[in-house]
Formats: C-alpha cells, sequence, structure tokens
C-alpha cells in the first residue's frame, strides 16, 4: 500500500500538479480557492479524490465568482457519477458537464480526461472527454461492470484554456516501456530509486533526496524515462475549482468510494439548475433488479 499520486495543493488560477518542494512553499491567504488533490493505494488498486474550499479563518459563507465555481464543479462531478453505469455513454458524461457549466456561466478546462483504472494502472486507455471541441475528441465507448472510473471535474472563471506554469514541474511518472544508460550519478539515482518504490504510479521528487531528485530528473526526462506533470494554469486573476471521485461499477450499481461531501449551505449563488440537469441528478444510482418471472402454474387435468 502507498501513494498512488502524490498530494497537490494548487490555489486560486493554479489548475492542478501543485507539489512544491518544502524549500518553494507558499502560504495560504485568507479567501484563496484551494483545491486539494491525491490517491492512494492497497496492492496496486487505486483510489484517488479532490476537494476545493475557500481558505477562511472562521466559517464563512461564499459568495460570487468562487461560489459558482466550487457549485459548478461539485454539480457537475455529482451528475457524472449518475451518468456512469453499464450501458452508458461517455458522450454523456461530457454532454452534462457542458450543461451544467452553462448553468453557471462558467467553463470546463479543456484537456481533462477522466480514466478508466486497473490494478497498478491510473490513466486506463478508456477515456471521458472533460470538455470536446475540434481539436479535443475521444473514441466512444459503453461503460461495462466490474470497471473502475476517475469523476475528474475542473471549472474555470476564464476560458478554460490552462497553460504550462513556470512553477517547478515535481510530479513524475515513469515509462515503463523505455529504457536509456544513464550518464549523472544523480540521474542514475533518481532512476533506481523510482524502480525500486514506484515503478507504475506517479510520484513527487520530495520522496527522494531534494539535491539529487532535482538534479537528476532532468536527464531522466530527456531520455523519456519519466512522465512529467507539469503545473497548469488559467491567466492570472481567473479561478478553478477542482472535484475528483473513484467510481467503482458494481451488479448493484456505481458506488462512489472517495470524495468529501461539500456543505453546499456555505456557498450562495443566483445561478439556477436547469430541469435537465436536475433529472439527472436525481437519478438512482443503484441498477435496477430484474423481477423473476412466476412459474404458471400446470393446468389441472
Amino acid at each position: 500500500k502507498g501513494i498512488a499520486f502524490p498530494t497537490c495543493i494548487s490555489l486560486n488560477e493554479t489548475v492542478c500538479h501543485y507539489s512544491p518542494l518544502q524549500s518553494e512553499s507558499v502560504e495560504f491567504k485568507e479567501g484563496d480557492l484551494v483545491k486539494v488533490d491525491f490517491g492512494v493505494h492497497i496492492d496496486g488498486y487505486i483510489a484517488v479524490t479532490a476537494h476545493s474550499f475557500v481558505c477562511s479563518a472562521e466559517p464563512t459563507k461564499v459568495s460570487g465568482k468562487a461560489a459558482d465555481l466550487v457549485l459548478a464543479a461539485h454539480t457537475a462531478a455529482e451528475a457524472a457519477v449518475k451518468l456512469i453505469k453499464p450501458g452508458a455513454k461517455n458522450s454523456a458524461v461530457t454532454d452534462a458537464i457542458a450543461k451544467v457549466a452553462e448553468c453557471y456561466d462558467v467553463k470546463p478546462c479543456r484537456g481533462v480526461l477522466m480514466h478508466q483504472m486497473k490494478r497498478f494502472v491510473i490513466d486506463g486507455n478508456q477515456v471521458i472527454i472533460g470538455r470536446e471541441d475540434t481539436d479535443h475528441k475521444v473514441e466512444g465507448f459503453e461503460f461495462e461492470a466490474a470497471q473502475v472510473y476517475t469523476v475528474d471535474v475542473f471549472m474555470s472563471s476564464g476560458e478554460g484554456n490552462p497553460v504550462q506554469r513556470e512553477a517547478r514541474t515535481t510530479v513524475f511518472k515513469r515509462a515503463v516501456d523505455q529504457s536509456y544508460r544513464l550518464r549523472m550519478k544523480a540521474s542514475r539515482y533518481v532512476f533506481n530509486e523510482v524502480n525500486k518504490r514506484f515503478p507504475t504510479l506517479p510520484f513527487t521528487i520530495r520522496a527522494l533526496d531534494e539535491k539529487q531528485g532535482r538534479m537528476g530528473v532532468v536527464e531522466c526526462v530527456k531520455h523519456d524515462l519519466l512522465h512529467s506533470y507539469p503545473v497548469l494554469a488559467e491567466k492570472e486573476g481567473e479561478l478553478v475549482a477542482h472535484f475528483k471521485y473513484t467510481v467503482l461499477l458494481l451488479p448493484s450499481g456505481t458506488v462512489k468510494v472517495t470524495g468529501v461531501p461539500l456543505n453546499t449551505e456555505m456557498y450562495e449563488s443566483d445561478k439556477v439548475v436547469s430541469d435537465e440537469v436536475k433529472a439527472i441528478l436525481a437519478l438512482s444510482a443503484k441498477n435496477k433488479k430484474k423481477k423473476k418471472k412466476k412459474k404458471k402454474k400446470a393446468a389441472e387435468a
């Protein structure tokens, strides 16, 4: 058991993957929109989650742009859970996210993919796209029983076009199909530690010796031994909210196994959810049991 995705704490316009070294940490400020994202595993079976909230010294009701974003991202994630079930299509989830965003006058972030997860595989091939357009499309498919998916929703007050930020990339994952004879001692140290401790799942260089980790990942990335998770951000002054769940498609229905409840009473918005979205949220996550047909009694002779 251990970490399946390093803890990332991204503030305000920063979208994701901000997992700073101790020497590069930042302080929380009153009113910051905070996104906490991490994952764990037991024997390779992965569970991930993310939650958004507004930083405050005392419990305070949130209104305006931040409230709209948090409610939009949370509502869209809850709607996605209701639509991920055997026989349903991945495109229905994408459409629902777009409808929720329209209700709150916000934008889903481009480039977000929700992956099927398998044992020791956090980013499986079957994916749901959070926002589809001409440049970002995925193949359609139907969900099946006994599958596991990530529900991963980002909502932005801007255009929803995150770009790589100047902040240091600290989260990486081993590219298992690549090999190279590394030259630097620090690079060999990193590669050996990764192969021993993080052979298939993402890690942060905080888990390594900081000096050697900072130096060693450079050559490893250059020769494609590691995939990087760069820090992404919206334009300065914008805000982004994020919710992530892990859902299991069981014979009894879809079960959400991660996620912290959101106290929606602390978020005030003048936006109204459409009847179509309300209908999705009202769906049951349980599968309907098939009624057994009663055997007809044999006719008396």
